[in-house]
């Protein structure tokens, strides 16, 4: 049998959608042929300390050579090329999305990003990313070879169609409370609607970016919106489903997404959505199923929330055109046995 060894740094079990994604490919390997071990790696990446490229240095040293070195890019993109070219075993990178695109970066560390992922991903013998759109990034800018990308998008399970709350219409958004959502930009475009009867629920971490959150709560109390809007933090699998269940509407007002997790399973439950066009996010989603607006712009995203708040007959339509689209979603099974079938090329 094939044996991986899956490099995830810091806490396999974190709420976000690149550790979801670790956690369901990494869960399905073993039914697939593949003999997949858990690496933890420190969680100081992507910003990792001296001590932590050691320790991640001594930790595959010790792997066997025979073994397939599979690397959740938020360490890979952010390992010097010392470290990467040492790596005995022959190497994937998995790139949800690329380290030095992460917006509210300071420019000089997005740089800095930027080229040490190029020069990683040069030593990687194959690359698997969540999104077509990530892989003609890698092409363009990474300089990685259209014929070593595999694309292994996320897998959405079935689920039950929303029946959501109707008075008031309830929006609901789910991700860490980070620049790149984009919610403070959701704050702006929602204080001109309070004439609308809607109320809001933001799902996620908030321990990602204490300074995000912080902004998001100024945002909040700035405009008088804290008896509309409930920040729950972080949910467990049956609260998620229960605030789903809930929704009437969704809104993603990312800056970028390597994929959008949370869009398809919007979709899993025939949502109608509102989301940006910021990155891979303006293809995850059909346009039928969505009004996409270009990220960062208060405007456009006022507007369409007005829309779809004040036309039942729009988020209806929206909301069918949503359940079909997620008939024809990849399953994690597929997920898995993709990023498989390239271990499987790559094993010595």
């Amino acid at each position: 049998m094939v044996e991986v060894a899956f490099a995830i740094p810091g806490e396999l079990a974190t709420p976000t959608g690149g550790y979801a994604y670790d956690r369901e490919v990494l869960a399905r390997l073993p039914g697939l042929g593949v003999s997949a071990r858990h690496l933890p790696l420190p969680g100081g990446f992507p910003d990792p300390t001296a001590g932590d490229l050691a320790e991640t240095k001594r930790l595959i040293s010790l792997l066997p050579p025979v073994a397939v070195l599979l690397i959740d890019g938020l360490a890979f993109g952010a390992m010097p090329a010392d470290l990467v070219a040492d790596i005995r075993q022959p190497t994937i990178a998995l790139v949800h999305h690329p380290l030095g695109y992460e917006p509210g970066l300071p420019k000089q560390r997005a740089r800095e990003l930027i080229e040490l992922e190029r020069r990683a991903l040069s030593f990687a013998k194959r690359v698997v990313v969540s999104s077509p759109f990530t892989k003609r990034l890698l092409v363009s800018e990474f300089a990685v070879p259209a014929e070593v990308i595999t694309v292994a998008e996320p897998g959405t399970e079935p689920a039950e169609r929303a029946h959501g709350t109707g008075e008031p219409l309830q929006i609901l958004s789910i991700g860490s409370i980070t620049p790149r959502k984009g919610f403070v930009f959701l704050m702006e475009a929602l204080a001109g609607l309070q004439e609308l009867d809607w109320r809001l629920i933001i799902a996620g971490p908030h321990d990602r970016d204490p300074s995000a959150v912080d902004q998001l709560k100024v945002a909040i109390a700035r405009h008088e919106l804290g008896h509309r809007i409930d920040l729950p933090g972080a949910l467990d699998r049956q609260q998620i489903a229960k605030a789903y269940s809930e929704a009437d509407v969704f809104v993603l007002p990312s800056l970028f997404e390597g994929f959008g997790m949370v869009l398809t399973e919007a979709m899993a439950r025939g949502l109608p959505i509102v989301c940006t066009t910021g990155g891979a996010a303006a293809e995850t989603v059909p346009d039928d199923a969505a009004i996409k607006v270009p990220p960062g712009e208060i405007t456009p995203l006022r507007d369409a929330l007005r829309q779809i708040i004040s036309d039942t007959a729009l988020r209806r339509r929206l909301a069918d055109a949503s359940w079909a689209a997620a008939q024809h979603l990849t399953r994690w099974e597929t997920t898995a046995e993709r990023i498989a079938q390239v271990i499987r090329e790559v094993a010595p």
